[in-house]
């Protein structure tokens, strides 16, 4: 695959739905994904196969997505971070975007948004 060192993405939910919906959308589009259910694989992801970009649920049991969010910049401040809240969440949105966060999409998203802004981001 040309460029998949730069086009690796790391969806991070605890919802396995999601997970599995994004992982196969990104697939298709052509992209190298990993998948995460909590901060713990996710920063071990982060560490082993350096993704470009994470998308990252910020209301994970355990480690929060704010948590997980600072610790993957500490290690990698190149790596770009977008996050999805439930709607309404503004607090966190504006703690993460202050944190490092390039956007964010509230939950329920259209996941050709998601798409697009991915996209921008990492062309392939």
């Amino acid at each position: 695959m040309v460029g998949a060192e730069n086009s690796k993405i790391l969806i991070v939910d605890d919802q396995f739905g999601i997970r599995i919906l994004l992982n196969e959308i990104f697939q298709k589009e052509g992209y190298k994904t990993y998948t995460a259910g909590n901060g713990v694989q996710a920063l071990d992801i982060v560490e082993k196969e350096e993704p470009k970009l994470v998308i990252l649920d910020m209301k994970i049991p355990g480690m929060d997505g704010l948590e997980i969010l600072k610790r993957i910049k500490a290690k990698n401040s190149g790596i770009k971070v977008i996050i999805m809240t439930a709607y309404g969440e503004l607090d966190m949105i504006q703690e993460a975007i202050d944190n490092g966060a390039i956007t964010h999409f509230a939950k329920p998203f259209d996941i050709d948004d998601v798409l697009k802004a991915v996209q921008k981001e990492l062309p392939l």
